[in-house]
């Protein structure tokens, strides 16, 4: 293994699309026809390691990536090691392991993917600079869009220096793309910054599926158990008069509407616009009419045992912890990264070979 085929990817901020970039760059290569690694130091899901070990078998089944291209992490971290370190002086510099977990990766290129932020893992030197220094390799960066993203990038230069590869914008508004090409990306590359891609908005990769939101809510699912894959990409709460709602429902598209259980004319109401699954507060079952009508629609209507704001604030938390989970996610992070990522940019500052295809 050669080191420049090893590539950190971290990221300025939390919930940046790490995994969603490192997928649609791995897939971007594959069409190249080169192998890859894929594998995360430090684990960022504290207690819910199962879930942390779900989102890693996603990204290898749906990449098709063997038990030699994918590591489950180095140090899964929680609260409680944290605590056992610092309380005993233990051993925590994991740099002699980040190398041993390294080379039992196999690939054209390998990719590690960074912890939340770009200091989170500095206790263990398992940080995203940490790591670069450790295996001697470069670092691509995700940054969101936003009123930080220009001190973020300058300061995280000024960290990484020349292990600063690239940097991703994500998340870009469509009214603000004509700003980041001619404002943003020209000052941020004058200063030695190589932006390698200006990545749209979109709702469908912070969507959660009406299946996680039952998940979360632990709810009953009155109808339409079958059309649970169906997304989410908005909220909306029932709680005026139906006119009133009617006009605020059609702002919205793919919605979990959450509304009274006695409410069956704002359920009727929701029904007749985008809305992607029924969330009723209460007690009360729902009429016939609106259960029947949500089949004929094949629309989820869920049982919740909360208030309506704490049933929000546990939706909301879904929407903060989006995974990726869905093939039709996948789709979409490919489809976008081959229009707006530049990908052969990228392969020539890797320095990696690109095979000759028949």
């Amino acid at each position: 293994m050669t080191q420049n085929k090893c590539l950190i990817v971290g990221s300025t901020e939390f919930n940046s699309g790490k995994s969603t970039v490192i997928l649609g760059i791995t897939y971007l290569l594959k069409l190249k026809g080169l192998s890859i690694a894929y594998g995360k130091p430090l684990g960022s899901y504290y207690n819910n390691f199962s879930e942390e070990e779900d989102d890693i078998n996603f990204i290898k089944n749906s990449l098709k990536l063997s038990d030699k291209q994918v590591k489950s992490p180095l140090l899964p971290l929680n609260k409680e090691k944290i605590i056992e370190i610092i309380s005993y002086e233990q051993e925590r510099d994991y740099s002699k392991k980040l190398k041993e977990y390294v080379s039992k990766l196999e690939g054209d290129a390998i990719l590690l993917e960074g912890a939340k932020n770009l200091w989170e893992g500095n206790l263990f030197n398992l940080s995203v600079e940490k790591i670069a220094d450790t295996i001697d390799a470069p670092v691509l960066l995700i940054s969101n869009y936003g009123m930080g993203l220009i001190d973020n990038l300058l300061k995280a230069k000024q960290d990484l220096d020349e292990r600063l590869l690239g940097v991703i914008i994500n998340k870009v508004p469509d009214q603000a793309r004509q700003e980041t090409e001619t404002k943003i990306k020209p000052f941020l590359e004058k200063h030695g910054i190589n932006i390698l891609g200006v990545l749209p908005k979109n709702n469908l990769l912070q969507s959660v599926s009406v299946r996680e939101i039952n998940k979360h809510l632990g709810a009953k699912v009155l109808c339409c158990q079958d059309s649970l894959d169906l997304m989410v990409e908005n909220i909306a709460i029932g709680a005026m008069n139906v006119t009133s709602a009617l006009q605020f429902f059609r702002k919205n598209k793919n919605m979990a509407v959450v509304t009274g259980s006695d409410r069956q004319d704002l359920q009727l109401a929701a029904l007749e616009t985008s809305t992607n699954c029924l969330i009723l507060t209460g007690h009360n079952k729902p009429e016939k009419l609106v259960l029947n009508r949500a089949e004929d629609l094949e629309i989820p209507i869920l049982s919740v045992n909360f208030d309506t704001l704490k049933t929000v604030e546990i939706i909301e938390e879904a929407f903060e912890n989006a995974r990726l989970q869905e093939k039709i996610k996948v789709q979409s992070i490919e489809r976008i990264m081959e229009k707006y990522f530049d990908i052969d940019k990228f392969i020539a500052k890797l320095g990696l070979e690109v095979p000759v295809l028949a």
